[in-house]
């Protein structure tokens, strides 16, 4: 279970803030989910907030992230 904070911005909105209880488990080879949770809201809010494209946000948030990612391991020796 998430808790949740309550918060209001300028426009005196509220905007609820996720916070995980237990931090999610990382794979060194891919993001997690609350990195693409997170983009995938940062693109939302780009767009102007209009509802409707979750998947369409989601989709780019992770292809974004995970072509970071790879970016970082073509520096490494990649593990067979």
């Amino acid at each position: 279970m998430k808790s949740q904070t309550l918060k209001t911005n300028n426009q005196n909105t509220p905007s609820i803030i996720f916070r995980p209880e237990a931090a999610e488990e990382k794979d060194q080879n891919g993001p997690t989910p609350a990195e693409i949770r997170h983009r995938a809201f940062e693109i939302h809010i780009e767009r102007g907030g209009i509802h409707g494209c979750d998947l369409d946000d989601w989709l780019q948030a992770e292809l974004e992230i995970q072509e970071r990612y790879n970016k970082i391991d073509d520096g490494r020796q990649k593990k067979k």
